[in-house]
């Protein structure tokens, strides 16, 4: 059996860049998530030991991951971070587009993962959301609501485009050009 790899960037790359994160603020309110976090490509080997480096100092030593496969092509049992080894499970019924993160003695976080190859834009959109304190929003929710907010972005793009190409004719409410008609004028300019 072969795996290939899908990165957007290098694993050395991946590994002297800073995690993407955007996590909720303290507050009494509990959500369905903590945050976000935006990796560079889709290699946890290469992805988990700089997450897991930038939340110890606000959450505490992670001590196990899991994930849900369909989004990972290859999911390794640990990982080395930091001299130790963190552990990596998956989770068939886990939501596809969540990480949890696990620590002895802290607890339990929820985080959305925005897809590396996310347009900066849309990746903005998800991570704000996300971090929302109290949101009842889940990360599947999320996700599809972004795929609705970029398929109107896309039509609003091909619109534009439409009118452009057209000499700003007349669309149908469809996006079909319209014909052009003249009424005639009466005496007072009036038609």
């Amino acid at each position: 059996m072969t795996t290939t790899l899908d990165r957007t960037a290098p694993r050395d790359l991946a590994a002297e860049l800073p995690a993407r994160l955007s996590l909720t603020p303290k507050t009494p309110l509990a959500g369905q998530l903590d945050g976000a976090w935006w990796p560079y490509s889709r290699d946890l080997e290469a992805e988990l030991p700089p997450l897991t480096a930038a939340l110890d100092t606000f959450w505490g030593r992670v001590t196990r991951v899991t994930v849900n496969p369909t989004r990972w092509p290859v999911v390794p049992h640990t990982v080395a971070v930091g001299g130790r080894r963190l552990h990596v499970g998956w989770f068939t019924e886990q939501d596809p587009d969540k990480l949890i993160l696990l620590s002895y003695t802290v607890g339990r976080w929820d985080l959305l993962v925005v897809p590396p190859e996310t347009a900066p834009a849309a990746a903005a959109r998800l991570m704000a959301a996300a971090a929302i304190p109290g949101s009842a929003l889940t990360a599947g929710l999320l996700m599809a609501d972004e795929a609705v907010i970029a398929s109107g972005i896309r039509d609003i793009v091909r619109r534009e485009a439409t009118w452009e190409d057209e000499g700003g004719a007349c669309m149908s409410p469809s996006g079909n050009p319209m014909r052009r008609t003249i009424l005639p004028l009466t005496g007072n300019g009036r038609r």
